[in-house]
């Protein structure tokens, strides 16, 4: 996590300097390291994953420059100290302090090499901070059953714009600790996070299935996120689209879990259309348990699902091996040169009742001939989302996250980076003409008009409230773009 602060050079200054509530900030913070005025692109501050944009860098995974500040300072949160310890609470439930800039997947390892648990929500990609998720919100095919990670944490560390420490949580100073999960880094920075754990497993059955409909894919995929027994689901439910193409980015062969797979195009039938879909489902077991026992308890849950017969694809293997699984393409991608290359990601949470006429229109035409990359669909329940957070969430009980997870070559081929940015922002533009039930996830608006709007009126009241009393400078996290910089009187 590298946190964001606003610093403005003072005109009648002979030389720039901070301002005093960004240097008691920083003292708050007790750093190791140095400070470094981000007034001009320098190396590590100059880039996010995103690639769009020229200034300080995040923690490699914000889009369009949230976490950037112009003449402003960086503070990289990795230089605090490494704090982490497994703590049982009077009932007895595990939680695990992190220091909030430690990345999810150093928590992960300690966790189950020293423990045997495991948080119980996460992100896809997990060289991620616990800070930065907190930040956001923290979604992953397990979202389904306990929730973002947001919904997850039982206590924080917050540092508010002001310079003060607080220790927040659901009954101690309530609302900065949900002002800041999902706060967008506008109201303090997480410095340290007691995230809820559960026993890990050893193993994962990882399945793949295939759709040629996208309302059958649609039923399946929320028939299994509603069972309410977790015997009578799997552990894990994501999904996402395809095109039905030999294109091994975002065509058939992305969907075989192994490389002695093959998609067999024969098998599909012949009403298949050019959009494809997979349901991509995980189970859990103990090295203890019998294979003939894991093979029938995983048989019964695909009873009764809808996809093609043929095209079911499955491995078993480690758990941590299962949610370390993106390393291995973030592995793949900076040996193809592909990591470095811009990523113009689109992040939406679109309700149920509009995600049928979203297919049709955008995934079935405007997205057609593929994005070079994952196009994730699959369904959360917001009754497992805590909504005294900051997070802006659709009004469906079921909505669905559609995150395009581009991957520009760095060569001529394809659609520019800038027109890509135009397909998102037509993609947008349709949601808001047709009047859907959606908002962005990792949102990016650059007129506070358009953050009203996404928050809506009452919820919009509260954040503004919330900035007043943590960071009333606007010192915080100002390449959101949400509050205009307080100047000094």
């Amino acid at each position: 996590m590298i946190a964001y602060l606003e610093c403005f050079v003072h005109e009648n200054d002979t030389e720039s300097r901070p301002d005093d509530d960004v240097s008691s900030l920083s003292k708050a913070l007790d750093l190791k390291g140095s400070i470094h005025d981000c007034e001009g692109p320098t190396d590590e501050a100059s880039r996010d994953f995103g690639g769009m944009t020229v200034a300080a860098r995040g923690n490699g995974h914000s889009i369009n420059g949230q976490a950037m500040a112009d003449r402003g300072l960086v503070l990289d949160m990795r230089s605090l100290d490494d704090h982490f310890r497994v703590v049982k609470a009077n009932n007895d439930s595990f939680y695990a302090d992190v220091s909030g800039g430690a990345l999810w997947e150093d928590v992960l390892k300690r966790c189950v090499f020293k423990y045997g648990m495991a948080p119980r929500s996460w992100t896809d990609y997990l060289s991620l901070t616990v800070g930065g998720t907190l930040s956001n919100a923290g979604v992953s095919g397990q979202a389904f059953r306990y929730g973002p990670q947001t919904s997850n944490v039982t206590e924080l560390q917050v540092v508010t714009g002001k310079g003060e420490i607080f220790n927040c949580s659901e009954t101690e100073n309530s609302e900065l600790f949900f002002g800041a999960l999902g706060g967008l880094g506008q109201f303090g920075i997480v410095t340290r996070a007691r995230v809820l754990l559960q026993p890990a497993p050893d193993m994962v059955r990882w399945i793949r299935l295939v759709y040629t409909e996208f309302e059958d894919f649609t039923r399946d995929a929320e028939l299994l996120v509603t069972r309410q027994d977790e015997e009578d689901s799997f552990d894990y439910v994501e999904g996402f689209a395809f095109v039905n193409s030999d294109n091994p980015a975002d065509g058939r062969p992305s969907v075989p879990l192994d490389p002695d797979q093959v998609f067999d195009p024969t098998h599909l039938p012949r009403t298949a259309g050019s959009m494809l879909y997979c349901l991509e489902l995980a189970r859990h077991y103990r090295n203890a348990d019998d294979p003939s026992i894991v093979d029938m308890g995983v048989n019964r849950l695909l009873g009764g699902l809808g996809f093609v017969e043929r095209l079911k694809f499955q491995v078993d293997l480690s758990y941590l091996e299962f949610l370390l699984r993106v390393k291995r393409a973030e592995e793949h991608a900076k040996a193809n040169g592909i990591w470095d290359a811009p990523h113009p990601w689109l992040n939406l949470f679109v309700s149920k009742s509009d995600i049928a006429d979203f297919d049709r229109t955008v995934i079935k035409k405007i997205l057609k001939d593929g994005i070079g990359g994952p196009m994730l669909v699959y369904p959360l329940l917001r009754s497992k989302w805590d909504t005294r957070t900051s997070v802006a969430l659709p009004e469906s009980e079921i909505f669905y996250i559609v995150a395009l997870l581009r991957f520009t070559p760095p060569y001529p081929k394809g659609p520019s980076f800038e027109n890509l940015v135009a397909q998102n922002k037509e993609i947008i533009q349709y949601c808001t003409k047709k009047g859907f039930d959606f908002k962005l996830y990792l949102p990016h608006y650059r007129s506070q008009d358009d953050w009203k709007r996404h928050f809506g009126n009452d919820r919009w009241s509260r954040f503004v409230e919330r900035k007043t009393c943590f960071d009333p400078m606007a010192i915080l996290a100002p390449g959101q773009k949400i509050f205009p910089r307080v100047s000094q009187p």
